[in-house]
């Protein structure tokens, strides 16, 4: 173990450059984009457009509160479902590494349960396949999360994860875009989804094969070991924890909001349905414009003066600044420019945060198993929002509450990095 200079905290062993990649780090590099997509095209299309679309089509008058239910079974098993993909995945033993046959064994089940969300007519039916679906995705995105410690040196992980973070938002706003397209015929869409993902994961593990992990020795497994998967204690790793925190204040308060986006567009913006999915694509292409443009300048900027916690920090306050435009202007324009700004800001956050990350994980030899904690605060909020803005609608009485709650968590997750003092 080693110490930082002005820090306590512990640098364990092992984050050291790790072995180069079989077929060189400027492929893993290009690939890193697609692979991302083909997982946050999904949380874009499916949860933030499909699944709303199909749950008020089967039950308009309770679409709000079906909504909350199904995203909170959703919120749980995604909680539970990537540490212990994780976990499993650092202790595979197979020529083809550890993470590869998660990867696109996730894959394939997920897109078993889009053909069964495809085929249901019932707000049971859709709790069922939707809680399969999103257990084995994130099956297949907390091992690819490990792609960057398990194979990027360090002093490259700042554009790695700008470029990660590229695919994540593409994916994530693309998804958006592609689902209002294929809000028309909500099976299809399902089904094109589900091959989608399968050919595209597919692909990045053959193009970018891993070191085998035949030889690897583990640790004999315990209760204790499985238990751990879902803590890690803030009081030993106390870098960790307010990453953690700070990752998962901004994506609650981003997503809470960008979650009910096609009710928000349709019952607070009124712009009805038609004219909602009709804009959708508009919005869509607004923050990508934002995104790609903060990830080109934040990423490498943040490797060539070697500093993240800035970077960080000043992206969730534009996140939150961001959320007082359609608070104050709930119109067509206000939602525009919302989408640029927010943008702007998460775009900056994403091709930074997830190198930051990188550098405080609690241990070198489990980085799936932290990953996969780490990406909780990722994917849950995705999951967990719905629930938790569907409770404030209801409770506050309308969809104006959200925001400043919204702005009020981004802050927060802004200033839970400052407390942070392994990484500069």
């Amino acid at each position: 173990m080693t110490i930082t200079s002005d820090s306590t905290e512990a640098v364990p062993e092992g984050l050291d450059d790790p072995q180069p990649p079989i077929k060189g780090l400027r492929r893993l590099f290009i690939w890193i984009i697609p692979a991302n997509i083909g997982i946050f095209i999904l949380w874009g299309s499916i949860l933030g457009i499909l699944l709303p679309a199909q749950i008020a089509g089967i039950d308009p008058a309770n679409k709000i509160a079906n909504l909350a239910i199904i995203a909170t079974i959703g919120s749980f098993t995604a909680m539970i479902g990537q540490p212990i993909a994780g976990l499993l995945s650092d202790r595979t033993r197979s020529r083809f590494g550890r993470r590869s046959g998660w990867i696109i064994g996730g894959a394939i089940i997920g897109g078993l349960g889009l053909v069964g969300m495809a085929a249901s007519s019932t707000i049971v039916e859709v709790a069922i396949a939707a809680t399969i679906m999103q257990v084995a995705y994130n099956f297949a995105q907390g091992p690819l999360s490990a792609v960057l410690p398990d194979r990027v040196p360090r002093k490259s992980r700042g554009t790695f994860s700008a470029l990660s973070g590229l695919g994540v938002m593409v994916g994530a706003l693309g998804g958006q875009i592609l689902g209002s397209k294929l809000a028309a015929n909500i099976p299809v869409g399902y089904l094109f989804l589900a091959g989608f993902s399968i050919i595209i994961l597919s692909l990045f593990v053959i193009f970018n094969p891993d070191h085998s992990s035949k030889e690897q020795v583990n640790e004999p497994f315990s209760l204790s070991i499985f238990l751990h998967t879902f803590w890690v204690s803030p009081t030993k790793h106390p870098d960790f924890f307010w990453a953690f925190t700070g990752r998962l204040l901004l994506y609650t308060g981003y997503f809470m909001v960008t979650g009910y986006q096609l009710y928000i567009l349709t019952d607070y913006i009124h712009l009805g349905s038609a004219g909602a999915l009709a804009a959708i694509p508009l919005f869509g292409i607004a923050s990508l414009l934002g995104i790609i443009v903060a990830t080109v300048v934040a990423g490498p900027i943040s490797d060539r003066i070697g500093r993240r916690k800035p970077f960080v920090f000043a992206s969730s306050i534009l996140v939150g600044a961001a959320l007082i435009i359609p608070m104050v202007s709930p119109t067509f324009a206000g939602w525009l420019a919302f989408s640029v700004v927010s943008g702007l800001g998460f775009g900056a956050f994403q091709s930074v945060d997830q190198a930051l990350m990188s550098e405080v994980l609690p241990s070198a030899t489990s980085f799936g198993k932290d990953l996969g904690v780490v990406n909780i605060a990722a994917t849950l909020p995705q999951t967990i929002a719905p629930a938790v803005a569907g409770f404030i609608i209801l409770s506050f009485g309308g969809y104006i509450a959200l925001f400043p709650i919204g702005i009020v968590l981004s802050i927060l997750g802004a200033f839970a990095v400052w407390f942070i003092k392994a990484v500069k």
